[in-house]
C-alpha cells in the first residue's frame, strides 16, 4: 500500500465490547510500525492493530484518555516478506477470564506466548469499534503506512470469532487457506474488503455498505494467499542502507549514485532445478549500468541478515554459478563452480535505454537462459527451442534466483520487476501479452510452457 490508505468514520456499534478483525497480509517494508487498523480521535484516544517497529511483533493496542486500555503482543516476530499470513484478533470484553478477552490467531493457531499482556477491564468500552475515524494502512498520529499487501479483510462488530471462521486447512497440502465466503454476522460497523474492483478498492462486500475512501494509489494484483508470487527480497542485500531503497511491494529498487554499494533486487523464490520460468525487469534510470540474470543463492553467515548480493563484477562475488548480461553493451558474464567470472560477446552489441523492458526466460529442463529487449529475443533466441537452445546462454543445472542489479560507480542504475503481478512500480502493464497457464500478467508474451515464479507455477512442473 506504500503511502496509500483507506478511511471512513464508523457509526454506532452493535456491541462495542466485542469485535473480530481477520485479514491476510504480505509484508514488504520491515523497518517501521505497520498499521493495519486504527480507530482514533486524537493522540490520547487511539488504537493500533498491526506490527511493531523493528521487532515486528503483532500487537493489539488501545489508549483511552491518555492511559493504556489494553496491549496484547506476540512474543514471536514476523519478518518474512515472501509469505502471506492470516491473522485474527478476537476480543470479547464481557468474559470473566482476563486472558480470554483478547485472543490472537496466526494461520489458524492461537498465540499463547505473549510479550505484553495488559488485558482490557471487564465490560469496559475501548476505542476500537466505536463511532470514530477508522483507518486501514495508516497511523492516525503520523506519516507511517503499511507497505505490503492485504486481502480478505473482515471486521465484525458484536461477535468474537476464532480463526476457523475465516480459514481452514487444505486436505491435500495441509496449508492454511482462506474461506472465501465465511458465515458471519457483521454487525453495524462490520465490513468485508475483497479489493476485487480495481476502480473502487474500498468497496464493502459485507452487505453493510461501509465503504472506505481510498487515498493515494492502491494497486490490485494477482498475488494472493491462493497463489503466492515472488517479489524482490529485502532480506538479501548488499549493505544495511539498501533495504530502504526497496518500494512498491519490494519490486522497485533505487540505485545509490556514486556509493559503489551495488544494490540488487533478487527474487524471494528460487527457481528449482527443473521447470521453465519467465520474468520482466524495467530499466528506470537513464544509466544502463546494470546486470540482469540468474545466480545461485548465497549462504548467510552468522545471525545477521547480510548475505552478499547475487551479483558479480570487478568487486568480486562468491556465487558458485551466475549468469547475466550487462546493460551498457549486453555482453554476457558467466561464473561457474565458484571460479573466475568470464566476459564475452552475446549476440549484437546493444545498449539499453531508460524504460526498456528486459525479459528473462530460464529453461531448467534444458539448462538454457534467454534474454529479450522490449519483446525481441536477443541473439535471435528461441525460448521454446528446447535442448537445441537457439540463441541461448548454456547454464549449469542448479536452483537459481532471478535478479537485476546495480552495476555501481558514478552512474548507478535502478529498476522495477514484474514477476507476474502485472505492474512496474504502481503502473499497470500497458498491453498484457500471453499469460502463463498458472497465472501472471506480463507486458510481453510469456513463452509457451513457461510459468511465472509463483506457487502454482512452481507446482505445475
Amino acid at each position: 500500500m506504500a503511502s496509500a490508505h483507506l478511511s471512513r468514520t464508523s457509526g454506532s456499534p452493535t456491541n462495542a465490547l466485542k469485535f473480530t478483525y481477520s485479514f491476510w497480509v504480505k509484508l514488504s517494508a520491515l523497518e517501521n510500525d505497520t498499521f493495519l487498523l486504527d480507530f482514533n480521535t486524537d493522540g490520547n484516544n487511539r488504537s493500533n492493530i498491526g506490527f511493531e517497529t523493528a521487532s515486528k511483533q503483532f500487537i493489539v493496542y488501545e489508549k483511552l484518555s491518555g492511559s493504556t486500555h489494553q496491549i496484547v503482543a506476540t512474543s514471536r516476530v514476523f519478518r518474512d516478506p515472501s509469505a502471506w499470513l492470516h491473522i485474527v484478533a478476537s476480543c470479547d470484553k464481557t468474559l470473566a477470564t482476563a486472558s480470554d478477552r483478547t485472543k490472537i490467531y496466526v494461520n489458524g493457531v492461537r498465540e499463547t506466548s505473549l510479550s505484553q499482556t495488559t488485558y482490557p477491564a471487564q465490560n469496559t468500552t475501548g476505542i476500537i469499534n466505536t463511532a470514530v475515524s477508522t483507518l486501514i494502512g495508516k497511523y492516525s498520529q503520523g506519516s507511517l503506512y503499511l507497505d505490503g499487501s492485504l486481502t480478505h479483510v473482515h471486521f465484525v462488530d458484536g461477535t468474537a470469532y476464532d480463526a476457523s471462521t475465516f480459514g481452514e486447512t487444505d486436505s491435500v497440502s495441509g496449508i492454511w487457506k482462506p474461506k472465501t465466503s465465511p458465515s458471519v454476522t457483521y454487525g453495524s460497523n462490520g465490513f468485508f474488503l475483497k479489493f476485487e474492483n480495481s476502480g473502487a478498492m474500498g468497496t464493502d462486500s459485507s452487505g453493510n455498505s461501509n465503504t472506505f475512501t481510498v487515498s493515494g494509489t492502491l494497486t490490485q494484483n494477482v498475488d494472493t494467499p491462493s497463489n503466492n508470487f515472488c517479489t524482490g527480497n529485502p532480506l538479501y542485500f548488499t549493505n544495511s542502507a539498501w533495504t530502504s531503497s526497496l518500494t512498491n511491494g519490494n519490486n522497485t529498487f533505487t540505485g545509490h549514485t556514486g556509493t559503489n554499494s551495488y544494490p540488487t533486487l533478487a527474487s524471494t523464490m528460487a527457481m528449482p532445478s527443473s521447470g521453465k520460468y519467465y520474468a520482466e525487469f524495467k530499466v528506470t534510470s537513464s544509466s544502463p549500468n546494470y546486470y540482469c540474470g540468474i545466480a545461485t543463492p548465497e549462504a548467510v553467515s552468522g545471525t545477521a541478515i547480510n548475505a552478499h548480493y547475487p551479483n558479480w563484477d570487478n568487486e568480486g562475488g562468491s556465487n558458485a554459478n551466475a549468469y547475466s548480461v550487462y546493460g551498457s553493451n549486453f555482453e554476457k558474464y558467466v561464473k561457474e563452480n565458484g571460479g573466475a567470472t568470464t566476459t564475452s560477446s552475446y549476440g549484437a552489441t546493444t545498449t539499453t535505454s531508460q524504460n526498456d523492458i528486459i525479459s528473462v526466460a530460464c529453461d531448467l529442463d534444458n539448462n538454457k537462459l534467454y534474454f529479450a529487449i522490449n519483446g525481441t529475443w536477443h541473439n535471435s533466441g528461441v525460448p521454446t527451442s528446447g535442448s537445441t537452445g537457439t540463441g541461448a546462454i548454456t547454464i549449469l543445472n542448479n536452483d537459481y534466483l532471478i535478479f537485476m542489479g546495480d552495476g555501481g560507480g558514478s552512474s548507478d542504475a535502478s529498476g522495477q520487476a514484474n514477476f507476474g503481478q502485472g505492474y512496474f512500480g504502481t503502473t499497470q502493464v500497458s498491453s498484457a501479452g500471453t499469460a502463463p497457464s498458472e497465472g501472471g500478467i506480463f507486458e510481453y508474451d510469456c513463452p509457451s510452457g513457461y510459468q511465472a515464479l509463483c506457487t502454482k507455477g512452481i507446482n505445475s512442473f
